[in-house]
């Protein structure tokens, strides 16, 4: 028995370390309370880590930040002054469903998912995406996705999904052609990736130029809070919206 000890010692050790890590990576995800659909879609029982999406390393360029053209109207100015100061205010992401207030609802400025990016934006420029959208679902829901499988439109959550984002610019007539010329890409225009796996994406275009690429800045929260990145191209795109076109 005594020379069998060494062996069981380490295999004790060996389980504590296994269960240790197994503890840390636990962790390392956030756990969204129930089982209600988040702004994605995806069931909130799982765990979510910082890199929730198959994210593509964004280009590490110098850039400066151009003026906006001097004909460019208040709103498009807001539109974009809003986006960029995000950067400076949201450093989480939390896809939690939570019920919110109507109209006007948010989550905490800190935290948020992508597509709170685009509706703080646009209620700095006096048009409030969750009204709009809850509104709009209201009277043509059949025009809306019914990847949730909901039944009625929900002030909620309807306006933090990215699919419905994209039909409501359809709707209102504000697309363009989604094409991979940068120099198609605008500051204040709206953009929608497929990240694959069924997950769905989108940013505001920023008048921060990369020097590298010689593109335009994307105001994105992807996993870690809104950040300025070089990822125009980094994944499928799947929509281009122009809201406003000065």
């Amino acid at each position: 028995m005594l020379r069998r000890t060494p062996i069981l010692t380490l295999a004790v050790v060996a389980a504590l370390m296994t269960m240790i890590f197994a503890g840390q990576s636990y962790l390392s995800g956030r756990s969204v309370g129930s089982s209600r659909l988040n702004a994605n879609g995806q069931p909130t029982n799982q765990k979510w880590t910082d890199n929730l999406y198959p994210v593509a390393a964004p280009t590490r360029s110098p850039s400066i930040t151009k003026p906006l053209p001097a004909n460019a109207s208040l709103q498009l100015k807001q539109l974009v002054e809003a986006t960029i100061e995000q950067t400076k205010v949201t450093t989480g992401y939390d896809p939690a469903y939570v019920g919110i207030a109507y109209p006007g609802g948010d989550v905490p400025p800190e935290t948020g998912v992508c597509s709170d990016v685009v509706v703080r934006a646009f209620r700095k420029t006096g048009i409030d995406l969750q009204k709009e959208l809850h509104e709009d679902m209201a009277r043509a829901w059949a025009a809306y996705p019914g990847k949730w499988g909901a039944s009625r439109p929900d002030a909620n959550i309807d306006h933090r999904r990215v699919l419905n984002l994209s039909t409501w610019f359809d709707r209102q007539k504000k697309s363009l052609a989604a094409g991979r010329n940068r120099e198609d890409y605008l500051p204040g225009d709206i953009v929608t990736w497929d990240l694959g796996n069924g997950l769905d994406h989108i940013g505001v275009v920023v008048n921060i130029w990369s020097d590298t690429t010689k593109g335009y800045l994307i105001v994105h929260n992807i996993g870690a809070g809104a950040r300025a990145e070089d990822v125009l191209l980094n994944w499928e795109i799947t929509g281009h919206y122009r809201y406003f076109e000065k």
